[in-house]
């Protein structure tokens, strides 16, 4: 397998199947929807999307068209959460992913509304996983009740006790000591939430068990935390131009980093001790994704 030329291949899918989603770009508040789809269409690597496709496919799911309403609602997710990171109240950032902010291009409050549109356009978009369901099917009963477990899950993770959660802690220890336990329960939330949510709802939708899908949660928490401490390490090693945003923001922020928190060294062997777990807990798994496992080590020792 050439994991380049398959990730190039399956990121386009991803894409293709996201633009069959967007909302039409008309009426009275056709901006709004233009400010919106501007976000959404900013590139990126759709890790979520591709991660829970990929886990879908490692338990052998096979009904792809209840997948692709969550696939396009977890994107929709993390691309408001950037919308309003990105804003001057949080981390006034001018670009994002090698292009200028929402907020920049449309102004601040259409940004603010892009984000709430893009996130109740999510929980519209997953529901309709419900109207694909052949009710006359002996399985649909399961299926149902595997759809509503998946949409539960994906409101539970973005929320309060979730992302948001991740991200109020965050905010309220700009500028103050933190220990690594509290970072590590920021990084948790604020970043592994939605790569749980990603992974289990396609290990759900599949037909999983519950063990399963248990270490699947394990798994994605320690693939988030690796994600995010790789992003500090990324912030002071990386460039503008690499990473496609302004590197040195969690310093010019006065954030609470792992960087900040302990040496450059230091960091890498967290990463590597988190890599390890997760790569014991992808073991464990009684079926295999070979794309899926290069996906992870990707994301782990990315440089951008």
């Amino acid at each position: 397998m050439n994991f380049k030329l398959e990730l190039e291949r399956r990121l386009n899918e991803i894409n293709n199947i996201l633009e069959g989603y967007l909302p039409k770009e008309e009426g009275l508040y056709k901006t709004l929807i233009m400010a919106m789809n501007y976000s959404m269409t900013a590139g990126g690597k759709r890790i979520r999307p591709m991660l829970m496709l990929e886990t879908f496919r490692l338990f052998n799911g096979r009904d792809f068209d209840l997948l692709h309403p969550f696939m396009v609602a977890i994107e929709m997710i993390h691309t408001y959460s950037l919308v309003h990171d990105d804003l001057p109240a949080l981390d006034n950032d001018e670009f994002r992913r090698g292009r200028k902010t929402t907020h920049i291009e449309y102004g601040e409050a259409m940004a603010i509304l892009a984000g709430d549109g893009l996130l109740t356009l999510a929980f519209d978009t997953a529901a309709g996983a419900y109207e694909r369901v052949d009710g006359s099917s002996l399985d649909a009963i399961n299926t149902y009740k595997r759809i509503m477990r998946a949409y539960k899950l994906l409101s539970t993770k973005a929320g309060i006790h979730g992302m948001i959660g991740g991200q109020v802690i965050d905010i309220e220890f700009v500028g103050k000591a933190v220990t690594k336990e509290r970072l590590d329960t920021m990084y948790l939330l604020k970043t592994g939430a939605l790569f749980e949510a990603s992974m289990m709802i396609g290990a759900i939708l599949a037909g999983a068990n519950d063990e399963e899908i248990d270490i699947i949660s394990k798994l994605a928490a320690d693939i988030g935390l690796a994600f995010q401490i790789r992003d500090d390490i990324l912030d002071v090693t990386s460039s503008d131009t690499v990473l496609g945003k302004p590197v040195h923001s969690d310093e010019k922020n006065d954030k609470p980093t792992y960087v900040a928190l302990m040496d450059l060294e230091q960091a890498k062997n967290e990463v590597a001790t988190v890599t390890d777990r997760a790569r014991k807990a992808y073991d464990a798994l009684p079926y295999q994704n070979e794309f899926l496992k290069e996906l992870i080590i990707m994301l782990i020792s990315r440089e951008k």
